[in-house]
């Protein structure tokens, strides 16, 4: 068992950290809901920079998008996640498509107008599109979505409710990345037992290039002490919409009971830090929220801030395969 992980970022669930080709760290994250009765919560995308990863924690935080702005993007806005694609800053993101409605969400995308994310503005291109002749992708909810390139294509993978709540990829052009470029490949389902507790489920996928493999951790199970992360890899120039070119394990690499002190550590991202050693950063509750302690213990979990973010290096093992519970 690992000892208890500082807070990085308080009240900040679904993290994302990169590094920029300007040099800068990047941190976005969901902005929370203290409550059911908050009309501020989930309504808006922030974003912090910093010359390190440890100086996101007390960089300044500002909103760069807000759901006001848009008329097709409504709050619930979730797991943004900031990404440049064909040169240009784009913010991938959940949100809903109708005021007030929490089963409306679909992925969603903004393009940055210039070069600097943390100071220009934004314009807001709508909800993810899928590719002509895919009649599933983003019909019904989908969230989560990440992009990532490996053998010199452009991929996003998201969760789509397929039956249950399932991580699916595809391609996109980096010079049009709102559009899929071919039909969405269901790339795992939640089939062990780990990832069925209370809700069977699979989302928040991230991925991390090493060593010729390309590795998608992504989360299970509902979002209580029960929420966990798995993992699945394939080679790196193999195509990865091909799922006979991954192979998943069967166990979950971070759970709980890996943990003192913290709860339901996922949704996390992959990023280098400044000597080039792979950090990874997720969300989980502390000890308070768990005993419920923490003022929010009777509202939904979904209106509960308490999931914070954390970090902690990856380890490799002496097959260079990595290790997130170390």
């Amino acid at each position: 068992m690992s000892k208890e992980t500082d807070i990085f970022i308080k009240d900040r669930a679904d993290p994302y950290v990169t590094i920029g080709d300007d040099g800068w760290y990047y941190f976005t994250a969901s902005y929370p809901m203290y409550g059911k009765d908050d009309k501020e919560g989930y309504d808006r995308i922030i974003l912090r920079r910093a010359k390190t990863i440890d100086g996101l924690k007390t960089a300044e935080e500002k909103v760069i998008w807000d759901e006001k702005e848009s008329e097709s993007s409504f709050r619930f806005i979730w797991a943004p996640e900031l990404h440049t694609i064909g040169g240009k800053w784009y913010v991938l993101f959940a949100a809903s498509g109708s005021e007030n409605n929490v089963w409306d969400i679909n992925c969603h995308i903004i393009m940055c107008n210039g070069k600097d994310p943390y100071n220009d503005s934004w314009t807001d291109l709508g909800k993810f599109q899928a590719c002509d002749g895919d009649d599933f992708s983003f019909t019904n909810f989908s969230l989560d979505m990440t992009y990532f390139e490996s053998g010199g294509v452009s991929y996003v993978a998201w969760a789509q409710n397929g039956g249950n709540s399932n991580v699916y990829i595809a391609t996109v052009n980096p010079e049009k990345p709102w559009k899929t470029t071919c039909k969405a490949v269901l790339l795992t389902k939640p089939e062990y037992d780990w990832e069925r507790v209370r809700i069977p489920v699979n989302e928040g996928p991230a991925a991390m290039k090493h060593n010729g493999k390309v590795y998608l951790a992504f989360s299970a199970s509902a979002t209580g002490p029960e929420y966990c992360i798995g993992l699945m890899y394939a080679d790196e120039n193999s195509d990865l919409t091909d799922i006979n070119n991954w192979t998943k394990l069967e166990k979950s690499v971070l759970t709980s009971n890996d943990l003192v002190g913290e709860y339901g550590p996922g949704h996390n991202s992959f990023v280098k830090d400044e000597k080039g050693d792979w950090v990874f950063v997720y969300h989980s509750r502390d000890e308070k929220c768990f005993k419920g302690e923490c003022g929010y213990s009777h509202h939904d979990s979904l209106y509960d801030p308490c999931r914070s973010a954390r970090k902690r290096c990856v380890k490799w093992d002496e097959n260079n395969f990595p290790i997130l519970n170390a």
